[in-house]
């Protein structure tokens, strides 16, 4: 059974996790408040294993929060704002749950929390991992007068220019006679994220996030309205 606390400003905001988590056998919420202080308090007297926490607080923001408990419970973040999702995750937060939140994705994140607590009460044991996905390391493209091979790892972003696309490695600039949707086919969906109607980035090249903006080496490249929700749920999802 995972103990489980609520901490949010809003009353109304705890009333909805406190009913989903009522859903689930596995959780037992032992505490709930609007009161961050008294939160920290309560974590610092009992056994809490995990919080779902709000970020934006009077007196107590929830990266602060998560500073002070320095590992003692797990974290779930929840919040409307998505620019705090970095801070989040710098503090090993288990996920990142956007409001309104649905309880189709409030049960992602306790399975992912389950995960880790089954995985942290589990004897370590060294097996062998078959992996049954296939991993895509390159792609072939079309440009002006033949087909290009692109390892995928070297791909650092794509651009959409209306018929045709310029892709972003760590060495050149290919330009390619194909669309942007066509190529978020070709690639792998857990590596590469769609972020704005003519972006492209991968995952793994992200320097940093600010806001409405993606550092990817040299280049800053736009987070869409329209792709934001879906782009921070990714980014929590493999984490």
């Amino acid at each position: 059974m995972i103990r489980c606390i609520v901490v949010d400003d809003k009353p109304l905001a705890i009333d909805i996790l406190n009913d989903y988590i009522s859903k689930v056998p596995d959780l037992n919420l032992v505490f709930s408040s609007t009161n961050p202080l008294e939160a920290l308090e309560y974590i610092m007297k009992n056994e809490v294993d995990l919080v779902f926490l709000d970020i934006q607080m009077p007196q107590l923001n929830g990266v602060q929060f998560m500073k002070i408990v320095q590992g003692k419970c797990k974290i779930v973040l929840t919040t409307a704002y998505t620019e705090y999702a970095l801070d989040g995750f710098e503090n090993d937060a288990i996920d990142y749950l956007l409001k309104p939140i649905s309880f189709e994705r409030f049960y992602k994140a306790v399975q992912k929390s389950q995960h880790y607590f089954n995985a942290k009460n589990e004897p370590q044991v060294v097996t062998q991992v078959i992996e049954t996905t296939p991993t895509v390391d390159y792609i072939f493209v079309k440009t002006e007068y033949k087909l290009v091979k692109v390892n995928t790892d070297d791909i650092l972003y794509i651009e959409g220019m209306q018929n045709y696309v310029a892709i972003y490695t760590k060495t050149e600039k290919i330009i390619s006679l194909q669309n942007i949707k066509k190529m978020e086919e070709q690639l792998p969906k857990k590596q590469f994220a769609r972020v704005h109607k003519s972006y492209m980035v991968a995952l793994n090249k992200i320097n940093s996030i600010e806001r409405s903006r993606i550092y990817i080496a040299d280049a800053v490249i736009p987070l869409g309205d329209v792709y934001r929700d879906g782009f921070y749920q990714l980014i929590a999802a493999n984490h």
